[in-house]
């Protein structure tokens, strides 16, 4: 019978991962408030809820970078 063991945790590229994933998400903010021009106020009042909740991840991200770092030091 064979045994499921867990990966081992391989943080290596962590923080490249959160970078990546801090530039994507502040390109889909850049891309909402573009369209914002053409949407309704209802809509736009959506995307702002939207952005604010992706600069709290941006700013949790940037926590857990900092974290990465201070952990490989």
């Amino acid at each position: 019978m064979a045994y499921n063991h867990p990966k081992p945790d391989d943080r290596s590229d962590n923080v490249e991962k959160l970078q990546e994933m801090i530039h994507n998400t502040i390109e889909n903010m850049e891309e909402a408030e573009e369209s914002m021009n053409m949407s309704s106020s209802e809509q736009q009042e959506q995307i702002n809820a939207k952005n604010e909740r992706r600069r709290e991840s941006i700013a949790g991200m940037r926590e857990e970078i900092k974290d990465e770092n201070h952990a490989k030091h």
